[in-house]
Order: C-alpha cells, then sequence, then structure tokens
C-alpha cells in the first residue's frame, strides 16, 4: 500500500491539509506524534489512517516504526513534514527510506536562524547582525561601531515570534540577552539591525533549480512585546519591480544554500536599498496559508508540495485570480473564555470565505506573546487588496471574545 509518513501535524492548518491532500491522491496516511492530547482525539483525524505515537525527536525510535510498517506490507514513498522542528528530520528518514527530492543540508540551515545568516552573510540583502555564542559577554563596542538602535535580539532556534524581541535602549538590551542566556543557556544569541519597511511573505518551491513563486503576500505587523503578524494580502497581480527583486534573492539562496528541490518561504521588509531578509524557513507557512493560495489562485500548495515530494513535477498555474485577505484576532487582556459571538455574522458578510474560531470555552486566552496567541481569524477576498482588506476587517469586528477575569 502506497504511504505517506508525516511527522507531527498541528490539528488545522496547512500541517493538517496536507494529510488531507495525500489522502485525496490516494495514498495511506501515517502521522507520527508525540502529543497524546492527538490520540485522546482521534476520532477527529478521520484522514489520518494510521496514528502513532512516538518521540519525534527521536530518529532511532521513528526508524523502528517505519521498519514494522514496512513489514506490514507498507510501501512508503515519502516522509514529510510541515511542522518547524520537524522537516529536517523527515528529509533525514526520507533519504534513508524513500528516493528523496528533497534538500537535508540546505533545510538543516534554513531551520537556524544562524547558520543562516551565516552562509548567507556576504548577501546585499542580510542584515547587519552579531552573534553571541554562549558565555560570552556582550561586544558593546563592536556593537556601538556598527549598529544603531533600535535592534532586534533573537533566538537562532526561535518559531512564530516566540524570542524575537524589539530592543531600544543599551540597558534593554543588557536585560534581554541575560534573559536569553538563562531561558537558553547553550544558544547562540543573535543581535541584528532592525529594518524598517513594508514586510512581505513569499511562498515557493524549487523543482530541479527552478524557482516557482506561489504568492507574494503583505504583511501587517502587531507591535507589542512582540511582532505579531495579524493580516495577510495575498497579491494577485505582483508589480514587476517586487517581484524581479524576489526572483533575483531566492536565485540567490537557492545557489548559495544549494537546494534543487525544496518548499520555502521567505519573509521579507522593502527598503529604500532594496530587499533585506528577515528569515527562511524550509516549508510552506503555516495557519491559514494553503486556504489563502488556494481562495487566491485555485490550487493546493500543500498538495503540489506533496507531489515534489514525490518526484513529480508540481504545477503552480492559477486557474483564477483574487485578492484575498485574512484578519487574525488577538486579545489585550487575560481572561478566561465565556462565550464567543459574531461568528454566523462574520461568515455571511460580503466576500468572506472562511471564519476559523480556535479556544473553546473555559479556554485562557492571553495577550500575544508568540503566533499561537491569535484565536480566531476572518477571510475574505475582492477584486482589489482594499476591497478584500475591507471586508475581512469589517466581518472580523463582528466577532467578540468574551473574557472573565481568573
Amino acid at each position: 500500500m502506497k504511504t505517506i509518513i508525516f511527522i507531527g501535524t498541528n490539528k488545522s492548518g496547512s500541517s493538517r491539509e496536507a494529510i488531507k491532500a495525500a489522502e485525496q491522491l490516494g495514498y495511506f496516511t501515517v502521522v507520527f506524534t508525540n502529543n497524546e492530547k492527538q490520540l485522546q482525539q482521534r476520532e477527529e483525524y478521520i484522514d489520518v489512517h494510521e496514528m502513532i505515537f512516538v518521540d519525534t525527536n527521536n530518529l532511532s525510535m521513528m526508524k523502528e516504526e517505519i521498519n514494522k510498517l514496512r513489514l506490514k506490507g507498507k510501501e512508503i514513498k515519502t516522509i514529510v513534514s510541515f511542522i518547524d522542528s520537524n522537516v529536517y528530520s523527515a528529509s533525514i528518514l526520507c533519504e534513508e527510506f524513500c528516493d528523496s527530492y528533497t534538500s537535508p543540508n540546505a533545510i538543516k540551515i534554513m531551520e537556524n536562524k544562524e547558520e543562516t545568516r551565516v552562509s548567507l552573510k556576504e548577501q546585499p540583502y542580510t542584515p547587519k547582525f552579531f552573534n553571541i555564542n554562549p558565555n560570552e559577554s556582550l561586544p558593546f563596542e563592536t556593537i556601538n561601531s556598527e549598529l544603531t538602535f533600535p535592534v532586534i535580539v533573537k533566538s537562532p532556534k526561535s518559531t512564530g515570534s516566540k524570542d524575537v524581541l524589539f530592543v531600544e535602549k543599551r540597558k534593554q538590551l543588557e536585560k534581554q540577552i541575560v534573559r536569553l542566556q538563562e531561558k537558553n543557556p547553550d544558544e547562540t544569541i543573535i543581535i541584528e539591525e532592525y529594518i524598517d519597511g513594508n514586510q512581505y511573505l513569499v511562498e515557493a518551491l524549487i523543482y530541479n533549480h527552478k524557482i516557482m513563486i506561489a504568492g507574494m503576500i503583505e504583511q501587517e505587523i502587531t507591535q507589542g512585546k512582540r511582532f505579531i503578524i495579524t493580516g495577510y494580502g495575498v497579491l494577485a497581480d505582483v508589480p514587476n519591480h517586487l517581484k524581479e527583486g524576489i526572483e533575483q534573492v531566492l536565485q540567490s539562496i537557492i545557489s548559495q544554500l544549494g537546494i534543487k528541490n525544496g518548499a520555502l518561504h521567505l519573509e521579507l521588509r522593502w527598503t529604500k536599498g532594496g530587499w533585506k531578509l528577515i528569515e527562511i524557513n524550509p516549508r510552506i507557512s503555516g495557519g491559514a496559508m494553503n486556504e489563502m493560495i488556494y481562495a487566491a489562485f485555485g490550487f493546493s500548495l500543500v498538495e503540489e508540495t506533496l507531489k515534489l515530494y514525490l518526484g513529480e513535477s508540481p504545477s503552480l498555474i492559477p486557474r483564477c485570480r483574487n485578492y484575498v485577505f485574512t484578519q487574525h484576532l488577538i486579545v489585550s487582556k487575560k481572561g478566561i473564555l465565556e462565550k464567543i459571538t459574531g461568528r454566523r455574522r462574520a461568515i455571511s458578510s460580503p466576500g468572506v470565505v472562511k471564519v476559523y474560531v480556535k479556544p473553546r470555552k473555559g479556554t485562557k486566552l492571553t495577550p500575544p506573546l508568540s503566533m499561537g496567541h491569535r484565536y480566531a481569524y476572518v477571510m475574505a477576498t475582492g477584486a482589489s487588496m482594499e476591497e478584500a482588506k475591507k471586508r475581512a476587517k469589517s466581518a472580523a469586528d463582528e466577532i467578540k471574545f468574551h473574557l472573565v477575569e481568573e
């Protein structure tokens, strides 16, 4: 039986939609999970044909489970992950057990912000940065001569805006460095220049060294204690000057990192000096991204990614062209969720194609310290970006989280 193994999944979003796509393509789907809650809610994962509880950080234990599946007659066609920390592990296992069509060394670099910065250090799109190794003191003289405040301080393994900090003064910098060193004593800390400018996300596939851009998305950022992306606008048409610059950056990255095949997304800012790379991730963005791309262009990016991993030629030819805007909802104070109102009004609003609400009654909600603290989204289409954005924001205003203090 032709089988695809997924290392980890979220309950919703791109990683879950990839499993559904695999089932629709006719594959037997297996999920390796270390999340006991998913086993307890097994009936909610009907698209997962077999769910196996295993330590997804332990390669040898996963190898044992793969061998058991093979003994049962499962023909493992590919092993993949759409989850941050598991993409490299999946590529290593795929190299051993399948015909691999990914670039594991490049994935390893992209999963680590320090390695990414060092590998692309000489490129014009890389911001100025410094690394502080474990147990090293802060090189203020060097920083003062090379960087001006504000700066960004981050952990090299940070995901979803966790441990990415905006720092405006020297004392604040000292405090945050100490905090990160105490939290992750064995990790390097990155200090880099703060880049001002509009931020974009670019979803792409690389097939036989060829760049295939799936979508370019404007991002709206809410800056509180963390940088939280609360708005995404998919451009139905990308201006040539932006597209050409993006293609040049992508071509440089796949050349520098040696990417033959793979999925990735970039976050960049457009400045007076051209594009500046904020980060790279070796996978499609999570959350609503696959649905946004589908609403805009009519193809499933996770399905085409699976084809790539199976050695087939992906197709990102648009079947339609819509502007799409997705508005995420956050809360401004802590509390226990008592009820949610306005969902029906939101979904029946003009142009709205999806309303998703994550928390259930009794959940503790908090102002965002990571992307995981976004609690709902509204997705809308429009004939222009302005129309799509107006529709999404207007519908999102209908949704209210009613909280009670703890």
